[in-house]
């Protein structure tokens, strides 16, 4: 109870650096120059963006202390990270020449096992993949980059939320080390899902899908330029939140190669449901569970549907696309990338096959605990939801796995 209160006293906010009310663009900005002594963020604009988060944060999100600590920090700290990159995009112009060539895109539901085939996919050592603390600190040598912005310190980070959050561990195990998702890169342009998934900013997503993602795809394909270095390599990258974005995707990757995940929604809606709920509950005062059920349902039903779209429309070529099911995928992981390399025509190397059998062997379920989630605590009726899905289901003939609706 000491610490509940102490999170939530309103009375601590200035001594602890956190602002009462809502820091604009502008604000943040001059506060990220004077910290690093750099003065520009690089191609495209930011301020609206950063000005919409910061109104759903303070009007919307129900912040406690801690919350309030942490979108300031984080803030900033995409902040700092534009004027680095830019600092060295000055210091050598041919960072935003180098090409990104038939970057794979792992895609799909959440919790349908995107996780484990990116990390799967990550084993492969022609492939380049994005890891966790370089997408924190992608330039942890660079002067501005401060103190602690390096892959251990991140990895204290990592541990000070997991334990904020010890139920992380089973739902989403990761370190530092970690392949990352792809919306901490779209984070950087202050147009992403990365800041919905975390915290309940409607007003900020509903501006977000009216804004689209065009920018945010730009500034992703920038800061790969950064991390590949002049040698390139084939990047493998994921998140479930590219469903919402895919003509983005497309525009600005034309070449890509997609991996959609598929499962039955009725395994994975309260798993999302969860998992948001405990993502969010050391940052707010309260989580209305209720309330993250109506979120997932309504986003999620719109993803799937999404997904049929770009199927029946064609969106990509059919041999840039390739359809992973989560049953075949945990029965047979070596196999299903086997497929996949064979649908793409990349060689699938007897070093990378062995390297697939070590990691299934360590972990198998990709590292997951076991969970149970109940579908009345998100306020979901399974049979009204086996509905709704009826449609994706059975576009992308996708098996039953939850037999109670």
């Amino acid at each position: 109870m000491a610490e509940t209160r102490w999170i939530q006293d309103e009375t601590g906010l200035a001594a602890m650096g956190a602002p009462r009310r809502a820091a604009s663009a502008a604000d943040l900005m001059a506060q990220a120059r004077r910290a690093t002594g750099l003065d520009d963020f690089g191609p495209g604009g930011v301020e609206e963006g950063l000005d919409r988060l910061q109104y759903a944060y303070h009007a919307e999100a129900n912040l406690n202390l801690f919350g309030r600590l942490a979108t300031r920090w984080d803030n900033l700290r995409l902040l700092k990270n534009l004027l680095i990159l830019r600092d060295h995009e000055r210091a050598d112009s041919r960072i935003l020449s180098r090409p990104v060539e038939q970057p794979i895109f792992v895609l799909g539901m959440p919790r349908s096992g995107t996780t484990f085939l990116h990390g799967l996919l990550a084993e492969d050592p022609a492939s380049q993949v994005l890891r966790c603390w370089q997408a924190i600190h992608p330039y942890p040598d660079h002067p501005a980059a401060g103190r602690g912005a390096g892959p251990d310190s991140v990895q204290r980070s990592f541990s000070f939320f997991n334990w904020l959050a010890p139920e992380l561990r089973s739902l989403h195990p990761f370190d530092a080390r970690s392949p990352q998702e792809c919306t901490e890169l779209t984070g950087h342009s202050f147009q992403s899902l990365r800041f919905d998934t975390t915290y309940n900013v409607p007003s900020y997503r509903r501006w977000l899908s009216q804004k689209g993602h065009l920018d945010a795809y730009r500034q992703h394909r920038r800061f790969l330029q950064h991390l590949q270095g002049e040698s390139g390599g084939r990047w493998v990258l994921k998140s479930p939140d590219h469903v919402f974005a895919m003509e983005a995707l497309r525009t600005i990757y034309p070449d890509a190669r997609i991996v959609f995940a598929h499962r039955d929604p009725l395994k994975v809606l309260p798993s999302v449901a969860r998992l948001t709920e405990v993502l969010r509950r050391p940052f707010a005062r309260r989580v209305d569970p209720l309330d993250v059920g109506r979120q997932i349902v309504r986003d999620w039903s719109a993803g799937a549907q999404k997904m049929i779209d770009a199927h029946v429309g064609k969106l990509w070529p059919a041999d840039q696309v390739f359809h992973v099911r989560y049953r075949g995928l945990t029965a047979d992981p070596v196999k299903t990338v086997g497929a996949i390399y064979e649908h793409f025509g990349l060689e699938f190397t007897p070093a990378y096959r062995a390297r697939l059998d070590a990691a299934v062997s360590l972990k198998p379920d990709g590292g997951y605990g076991r969970n149970i989630y109940r579908f009345e605590d998100f306020g979901l009726d399974p049979r009204e939801e086996r509905m709704r899905y009826h449609d994706y289901m059975a576009c992308f003939d996708i098996e039953t796995e939850f037999a109670g609706a």
